[in-house]
């Protein structure tokens, strides 16, 4: 059962571009050796391209990128 409180997932510009606006905390997800994806990093969103997502992390303010193909962002 879904809730208006689940996390989102942001996957089109207009979705990052919103999180990046308003600057809401993402959580950001990667696959690890077994398949499992797990949550790597929280932050906000600072800059977006077609390809990457660069992320402010929430505790060190270090800028990190992710790829938009291989992670799942997701609006907390």
């Amino acid at each position: 059962m879904s809730t208006e409180r689940d996390l989102r997932q942001l996957y089109q510009d207009v979705h990052f571009f919103a999180a990046a606006l308003s600057e809401a905390l993402v959580s950001v997800w990667e696959e690890d050796r077994d398949g499992v994806y797990a949550e790597v990093e929280r932050g906000y969103v600072d800059r977006y391209t077609a390809d990457y997502v660069r992320v402010r992390n929430v505790d060190t303010e270090a800028r990190t990128y992710y790829s938009r193909d291989t992670a799942i962002f997701k609006r907390i």
